[in-house]
């Protein structure tokens, strides 16, 4: 379907014109062929009436008609053997809240075609530029090339100005999903990998739908060395709502999406321009082994800016060495500063030659790309055409990464971007967006090797006693404090089991320290007149943990979205207000949990911070993993589990404090379960 050698175009109105004026436009070297009531001619195309009239069996048809005749059509096709359609109309599922019976016949259209692949429906089609097929009804901006990216949208609108960029680079397919009432975005972009003209894939994301079918997708594109970065919208405002617990505010749907992108080796990006920046990148140079940036420019203006913007960004500029120094010593002289980013000054402006002997020593095998910042002037760009051919030459000589790239987007002209793109230089607009780019670009990885634990939906809850949870959590390895719950009528004499300090909490509330139900530091003899002020009548007291380094948050949250977030933060009572946090997709890796701490803004604590002692870090690893092991062992009821804090210490991790809240089981009504 979407390397068609035939077209059908199954309609007569304005847009479905389009289609094959567009197609005959690209030189679409097929058959195309219409289906209308009226037999009318466009261009040198007469229609027939039906599409049982065709001469043959379509490989691709675009439909342009109502709701009704599209699921009939459908039906027919399917019948046929036609290798698939496009779904123009709208008034299907996305219709619901105006015409309940919009869902109805989304069904019907998805039982119509069968095996048979769709597009849509409420969705423009596709353009492929390789072989000139525009399935496409509207106005866009591609031309032909030999390969280039892949742009994969939910959006049809967004697709149309994607296809309009003036950035010189080259759009192989552009493809928009619609409702995707029967093929998903993550299969669409499987089909497009089969292409070894596509370079890269770059997907507009609003949800991701089955999370092992992504999980596909990421292994098969890491297997044809074919990126893939995500604009993911949709940010969710379940953190914004409140919650039993910190893990829940920290660990919204976006960082779901967040954590589920990272476990696919999946870089996202935030904005249209870096994403098409990003692309530019990975069409000429591929996936960056990392993100070690040479800095080249005229001015000391911009040597410090590029500094500066780069403190937002994951990207570093590596000190000179000895071997680049005295080489660019001799091509610049003694008056030239010598530093990364680097301002050469312009004395030797205008001399190609001279100009890539300068830059050529950037270009040093620990770069991983060199950056020429060039803003060309709109009176007169000739005038800089030395730069471009200085820029190609370092590329060329040395064979590393190279890219030119101007501080606003409209200072570097689209025919010096196509001519920088064809001799393998990545032309880029905006710094900014350079080093957006940089960073996705470095960011690309290899999937997880197993799909993530699926999570599927939630109900409703009830929540365990902190007791309960402490006792769960400890048969899977988590060391918890000795402890006894106590009613207040016995807590008299009743901890002398116990080792003081104690600690003294009051037990069927989540935030115990904003509800005046917790006491430290209380002995066994004292219990009663520290419980005199504190609410509820049953009590948990515990052994007190000492000699603690750091405290920090791990918790787990259900995300019907994305599968279980495993989240790591700084703990305590103030974990929102210090917003220093990691998240991960369960089933995550030793690894992969050690990298996550070591990103966290409180890990030096955890390491020893002046002078004070170290925690056990494999302790801390362990307490981790063994509540990963508690969620994978009940993933069919867990909803939330939470350990705030996590007392850190040169020995032990010890769970303070645990919340789990789990799915009350739903059951047919009228139907009974367990003994009376």
């Amino acid at each position: 379907m979407l390397r068609p050698r035939s077209i059908a175009v199954v309609g007569g109105g304005y847009w479905c014109q389009q289609v094959v004026r567009q197609s005959r436009a690209m030189g679409f070297a097929g058959d195309i062929a219409r289906v209308h009531p009226k037999a009318d001619v466009v261009e040198g195309i007469r229609a027939v009436a039906h599409v049982r009239d065709l001469s043959h069996v379509p490989d691709a048809v675009f439909l342009g008609i109502n709701r009704h005749s599209t699921t009939e059509v459908v039906a027919e096709l399917a019948a046929m053997g036609a290798g698939g359609a496009v779904c123009f109309a709208s008034g299907f599922a996305e219709a619901d809240a105006e015409d309940p019976a919009s869902a109805d016949l989304q069904a019907d259209l998805v039982a119509a075609a069968g095996d048979m692949p769709i597009l849509g429906p409420n969705c423009y089609g596709f353009v492929n530029a390789v072989d000139g097929a525009l399935l496409w009804p509207d106005q866009q901006g591609c031309s032909r090339v030999d390969r280039g990216v892949a742009i994969l949208t939910q959006s049809s609108n967004i697709a149309i100005n994607l296809t309009m960029q003036r950035r010189a680079l080259p759009i192989a397919y552009t493809v928009t999903c619609g409702n995707m009432a029967q093929t998903s975005q993550a299969e669409i972009a499987m089909a497009l990998l089969d292409d070894p003209r596509v370079t890269a894939l770059g997907l507009h994301v609003e949800g991701f739908g089955d999370t092992h079918q992504w999980h596909a997708l990421a292994i098969k594109a890491f297997e044809k060395s074919v990126p893939i970065i995500v604009l993911k919208i949709g940010v969710s405002d379940q953190a914004q709502q409140a919650t039993v617990s910190h893990t829940a505010s920290l660990a919204g749907s976006d960082a779901g999406a967040c954590a589920f992108l990272r476990y696919l080796g999946i870089a996202r990006v935030q904005d249209l321009p870096t994403f098409l920046e990003t692309l530019k990148l990975l069409h000429c140079h591929g996936v960056l082994p990392g993100s070690r940036l040479a800095s080249i420019s005229c001015s000391g203006g911009e040597a410090s800016l590029v500094a500066d913007m780069a403190a937002e960004h994951a990207v570093s500029f590596p000190a000179l060495n000895d071997a680049q120094r005295i080489t660019l010593s001799d091509v610049l002289g003694p008056m030239v500063s010598l530093s990364n980013p680097l301002d050469y000054h312009t004395h030797i402006w205008g001399d190609a030659h001279k100009m890539a002997a300068a830059w050529l020593p950037m270009a040093a095998p620990h770069i991983d790309l060199v950056m020429i910042i060039l803003d060309y002037p709109h009176t007169d760009a000739t005038a800089w055409d030395c730069a471009t051919q200085a820029a190609i030459a370092v590329h060329q000589r040395s064979g590393r990464p190279v890219a030119v790239v101007a501080t606003l987007p409209e200072l570097l002209p689209t025919d010096v971007a196509t001519c920088l793109m064809a001799a393998g230089v990545t032309p880029l607009h905006g710094l900014r967006e350079a080093l957006g780019a940089v960073e996705a670009a470095a960011g690309c990885s290899a999937a997880q090797d197993a799909p993530p634990l699926r999570a599927g939906s939630s109900g409703k809850t009830e929540m365990l006693s902190e007791a309960e949870a402490k006792q769960s959590l400890a048969r899977f390895g988590i060391p918890v404090p000795r402890g006894l719950v106590v009613k207040r009528a016995d807590l008299e004499g009743a901890a002398t089991a116990l080792d003081a300090p104690l600690v003294l909490k009051a037990m069927g509330l989540a935030h115990k320290s904003e509800a005046g139900a917790l006491r430290l530091n209380v002995q066994a003899e004292t219990l009663a007149t520290a419980a005199r002020d504190m609410p509820g009548d049953r009590f948990l007291v515990e052994e007190m943990v000492t000699g603690t380094v750091a405290e920090l948050l791990i918790g787990v949250t259900r995300d019907a979205a994305h599968g279980f977030v495993l989240t790591l933060a700084a703990g305590g009572v103030l974990t929102e207000l210090w917003g220093d946090q990691r998240s991960l997709l369960i089933p995550a890796s030793r690894v992969d949990v050690a990298d996550a701490l070591a990103g966290l803004r409180a890990y030096p604590l955890l390491c020893g911070y002046r002078g004070a002692a170290p925690a056990c870090l494999p302790a801390v690893i362990d307490a981790v993993m063994g509540l990963q092991d508690y969620v994978m062992d009940n993933a069919d009821h867990v909803h939330e589990v939470e350990i705030n804090p996590l007392m850190c210490t040169p020995d032990a991790a010890i769970a303070a404090d645990a919340l789990i809240t789990r799915l009350i089981p739903q059951f047919p009504a009228g139907e009974r379960h367990g003994p009376d």
